[in-house]
């Protein structure tokens, strides 16, 4: 059978269509990352390359339904979610900053990553810590409200704190009573995601959460060897675990995109 001229003019003009239909509904997504230290890439010796965040944002661009990432690093070291609080006018104008930033490309879905908690969980040092995990909770609404106020149409990715060594006690005490108390947030977290899927559908959910046992397992591997006063501790990523760990941030909002 001949195929007519009229039909592979046709057939060619779709060919030629297509990548363009489909590049319209590929995602465009401006993300600021909110934590501590763990996020804003403290000992590795290049964060503006290895950090969580970058490595996040490297392997969106990879993926198939996204077009293209920008984001902004707020991690900061030592912070707690009282530092983050709104009221105490500390990190959260920051954020703000960093996410009106992207306010006139409407284009973009804006994306707040957060993973807090590491400080708070905290024996003493941090401010506000140690707090229990009803105060953790209460902490994460007040700055999930504030965000979901003034960005309505934001998605808030929150992630479960990364694993630290029992005997981890640097500048603060963490220990073995920290990390239980770390462990404690996790059920929180899930709690919160599920309460804001009714009042917000479709704006918070929960990210990753293999990155605690990850850790936990292979710490030798990709967490960083500190001296601290109760011996050598692992709290930080290296690079091949800031890697991992930013791997598992962009799948839970690769999960949370779709």
């Amino acid at each position: 059978m001949r195929i007519s001229t009229k039909t592979i003019c046709l057939l060619l003009m779709l060919a030629i269509a297509c990548p363009f239909v489909k590049a319209e509904n590929k995602k465009n997504l401006n993300i600021v990352f909110i934590g501590n230290s763990i996020t804003q890439g403290v000992i590795l010796q290049n964060p503006t390359h290895d950090a969580p965040p970058v490595k996040a944002a490297l392997f969106l661009t990879k993926q198939p339904g996204i077009s293209s990432v920008k984001y902004s690093n707020q991690g900061v070291s030592g912070c707690t979610t009282t530092d983050y609080l709104p009221q105490t006018e500390t990190l959260f104008p920051k954020a703000k900053a960093a996410a009106d930033a992207f306010a006139d490309e409407t284009w973009a879905t804006l994306v707040f990553s957060i993973m807090l908690g590491t400080n708070d969980s905290a024996i003493n040092g941090p401010n506000g810590a140690p707090a229990s995990p009803e105060k953790y909770e209460e902490n994460m609404k007040i700055i999930i409200n504030k965000l979901l106020a003034l960005y309505p149409a934001c998605k808030i990715v929150l992630h479960r704190p990364v694993w630290y060594s029992p005997n981890t006690y640097n500048g603060a005490m963490y220990l073995k009573k920290g990390l239980e108390r770390l462990e404690s947030y996790y059920p929180v977290l899930q709690s919160l995601v599920t309460d804001y899927s009714k009042r917000f559908p479709g704006q918070v959910f929960m990210g990753d959460t293999e990155g605690f046992d990850y850790f936990k397992a292979n710490y030798q591997t990709d967490l960083f060897p500190e001296d601290g006063n109760a011996g050598t501790f692992y709290l930080h990523p290296n690079e091949k675990g800031a890697a991992a760990l930013g791997k598992f941030w962009s799948e839970a909002i690769v999960k949370a995109l779709e």
